[in-house]
């Protein structure tokens, strides 16, 4: 065999935008998008390819996504948007007198103490009987095939499986031991291209295909992680499996230049995405690549995350309403904030007079944007032994300081960074849209929607195109891609530049969009990922 590195790429290539008909599936991992668009050949529809993706991901990358985690997803089905919610909340027995009590100041990413209800796999079996066309076990036979019979790792997730076992080495004790056994090779992290088995995780989907998703809420898998969690010191109930099920929401939505950006509603950060876009939509934009461009797009998002980090929270928790904080009257009053020198972001008040990522697209005009993660990497490192369930740590999010907005409570779901976007205009749909990758989330989705909007750029180049981040108070990466002169001129406004080599910190995205004439859809999908898009 010749040898090659999978991970060099010494000169520049180019990805071209996919046009399609009957089908389309934008995945981070080939495999993946394959099992979808085999939905859809089999007489499913683009919920059913939804599913089937998903799945597969939870197997194929589990360095981002897994069926411990949680889920969203904007569903538009017969002319019209629904919203899916499938954030798990903390357990019944999580507080922050225990969290305290066990010698913690703030919540810890690993262990057992930001453990809180997997939500995916409800996703999953609440997708298919509202919408779906397939029987549910049906839907989950790729992912079975794939963790059962093995499959040759892609790149980019070879990378995370490393980056996670450095991670997770210093902390290995009794509770992350099953983590090591489950995911690991004789000790070491599987390497790009190597077949990697998952037999457990196999069976666990076999339970999950055959009892849509019951077993592990109100069934044996909840009775085995009720029981793992006494063993090891876990808050996890069977109760608090039992009490859950993925809700359905009406998505918020900003108009932005005639272009209607939908999003899940809050816990999850999607709002500050539609703030930011609110504070932007009063600046003219002639160049994409400007100083004044990303001066302003970097000033706007400072000012809708500064706000989304002191009142996003569980629903019933917040102290502000989705409609003060989009009014308006408030984005302006933040607009005029932006001057031209970088200021330190500050939370505003709107009382005063302030992971993966997935598209499916089907040839009946269904279509879906969906998202799942585990939080960080893996998550939390807690595995169920013997299952292939890797709990998610999304807990970590909660602060322990009761006055705060997001202050951890028995029952309550935590500020949430996962986010699903979707494009409507004049009450037809465009297409999905998202952009994983924790707080870049929003900020993904901010310039996706420029891209497209402002700058007229096709799906593909929307993704390829350099982007920027705010990484708190006054610093900001940009890409490599980005020019020099562009990063002198935004340190001459006083931001801190940080110029990234890892590109994967800046998201992972993917774009499908469907002409409302011909049906026709083209498809962009993330050149910082292993990413494919599959058409049928």
């Amino acid at each position: 065999m010749l040898k090659f590195s999978a991970h060099e790429y010494p000169y520049p290539s180019q990805r071209q935008s996919v046009f399609a008909r009957r089908g389309m599936v934008a995945a981070s991992q080939p495999l993946a998008a394959q099992a979808g668009i085999e939905m859809l050949q089999k007489g499913g529809n683009a919920i059913d390819a939804a599913i089937a993706t998903a799945a597969a991901l939870t197997v194929v990358e589990p360095t981002g996504c897994g069926l411990g985690g949680d889920a969203f997803a904007l569903v538009w089905f017969k002319d019209q948007l629904h919203g899916l919610n499938a954030n798990g909340h903390a357990p019944a027995s999580l507080s922050i007198e225990a969290v305290k009590a066990a010698g913690h100041e703030q919540m810890p990413l690993y262990g057992w103490t930001p453990v809180t209800v997997p939500g995916c796999p409800s996703a999953w079996a609440e997708l298919s009987q509202r919408f779906g066309v397939l029987p549910f076990a049906d839907l989950l036979q790729p992912a079975i095939s794939l963790a059962r019979d093995g499959f040759p790792l892609s790149p980019v997730v070879a990378h995370q499986w490393q980056i996670a076992l450095d991670e997770f080495g210093p902390h290995r004790d009794e509770v992350l031991q099953a983590w090591f056994d489950t995911f690991l090779i004789d000790g070491r992290a599987p390497k790009a291209g190597e077949l990697f088995r998952n037999p457990a995780q196999a069976r666990t989907l076999e339970e999950l295909a055959a009892s849509r998703c019951e077993s592990l809420y109100r069934g044996a898998l909840a009775q085995r992680l009720d029981a793992h969690s006494r063993a090891t010191g876990g808050y996890l109930r069977a109760t608090d499996l039992a009490h859950y099920r993925a809700q359905w929401v009406e998505p918020i939505h900003v108009n932005y230049r005639g272009v209607d950006v939908w999003e899940i509603p809050p816990s999850g950060q999607g709002l500050v995405a539609l703030m930011a876009l609110k504070i932007l939509e009063g600046f003219d934009f002639d160049h994409r690549d400007s100083q004044q461009t990303w001066h302003r797009q970097l000033e706007a998002m400072k000012l809708a995350y500064s706000d989304g980090l002191h009142y996003i929270t569980d629903p019933l928790h917040m102290r502000v309403v989705v409609a003060d904080l989009l009014s308006d009257d408030y984005s302006a009053r933040r607009r005029e904030q932006i001057g031209e020198q970088a200021q330190p972001p500050k939370p505003g008040d709107p009382h005063a007079s302030g992971t993966v990522y997935l598209a499916t697209a089907d040839g009946q005009g269904n279509m879906v944007s969906f998202i799942q993660s585990n939080y960080h990497g893996f998550g939390s490192g807690v595995v169920l032994p013997d299952s292939g369930i890797a709990l998610q740590n999304r807990g970590q999010e909660f602060s322990l300081d009761p006055e705060h907005a997001n202050a951890l409570a028995p029952g309550k779901k935590t500020f949430h960074t996962i986010i699903p976007g979707f494009l409507t205009k004049d009450g037809q749909a465009l297409g999905p849209f998202g952009v994983m990758g924790g707080y870049m989330q929003p900020q993904g989705h901010v310039q996706m929607v420029m891209n497209l909007v402002d700058f007229g750029l096709n799906p593909q180049s929307a993704l390829d195109a350099p982007r920027w981040q705010w990484l708190g108070g006054m610093k900001v990466g940009i890409e490599q891609g980005a020019s020099r002169d562009l990063a002198n001129a935004l340190a001459r406004r006083g931001h801190e530049v940080q110029i990234a080599s890892d590109l994967t910190d800046y998201g992972r995205g993917q774009i499908i969009l469907r002409d409302p004439v011909t049906g026709v859809l083209c498809g962009g999908t993330e050149p910082r990922a292993d990413s494919h898009i599959a058409v049928w």
